[in-house]
C-alpha cells in the first residue's frame, strides 16, 4: 500500500474536496454531467432569461401562446432585448395564427414583459412584480380593426 505524501497542493486538493463533498450532502443531490463533452458554451450571440422568471411567477402566469411567443423574441433578441421579426414571419416560424399572436403580443405589452413600436420590439427586464391578470391591453374592436389592415396588406378577404 502507498502512502500519501502530505504536500501543501495535495492538503489543497483533499481539503476542496472535502468541502465539495460537504455541500453536495448539505443540497442532498449530487449532480454531476451526463454527457461532459457536450457541456453548453456561450459562442457569439446567447438569449438568457433569469431564473427570476420561473422561480417568481412569470412562467406560470403566461398562457402557452404567450410564453411561446415571449421565448421566441427572447431567442432572436440582441443583447439589448432588441428585434425587428414582422407579424407573418413569428406567426410562421411560431406557429400562431395572427389572431393568436395579437392577443399575445398585447397581453405581454399589458404585462410589461415587452415593448414594441410597431415594427421593434424590446424584451424588457423583467418588473418587480408578475403582474395581476387583467383585461387585455387592446380592446377586441381595436384587435379586430388591427386584424382587417394586416389582411387588406396581404390582399386577403
Amino acid at each position: 500500500m502507498k502512502k500519501r505524501y502530505n504536500s501543501p497542493q495535495n492538503q489543497n486538493v483533499q481539503s476542496r474536496e472535502s468541502r465539495v463533498a460537504s455541500s453536495q450532502q448539505k443540497n442532498g443531490i449530487e449532480k454531476h454531467p451526463l454527457k461532459p463533452a457536450r457541456i453548453r458554451k456561450i459562442n457569439g450571440s446567447f438569449a438568457f432569461i433569469e431564473h427570476r422568471f420561473l422561480r417568481d411567477g412569470f412562467w406560470a402566469s403566461l398562457d402557452p401562446q404567450e410564453l411561446l411567443l415571449y421565448l421566441f423574441l427572447i431567442l432572436v433578441a440582441d443583447r439589448k432585448g432588441l428585434s425587428y421579426y414582422s407579424y407573418d414571419k413569428i406567426c410562421t416560424l411560431v406557429g400562431l395564427s395572427l389572431d393568436e399572436y395579437l392577443e399575445a403580443r398585447d397581453s405581454l405589452i399589458a404585462k410589461d414583459l415587452i415593448a414594441f413600436d410597431g415594427r421593434l420590439f424590446q424584451v424588457l427586464s423583467l418588473p418587480e412584480h408578475v403582474a395581476k391578470p387583467s383585461q387585455p391591453a387592446a380592446s377586441n374592436q381595436y384587435q379586430e380593426q388591427i386584424r382587417q389592415v394586416i389582411e387588406q396588406s396581404l390582399g386577403e378577404k
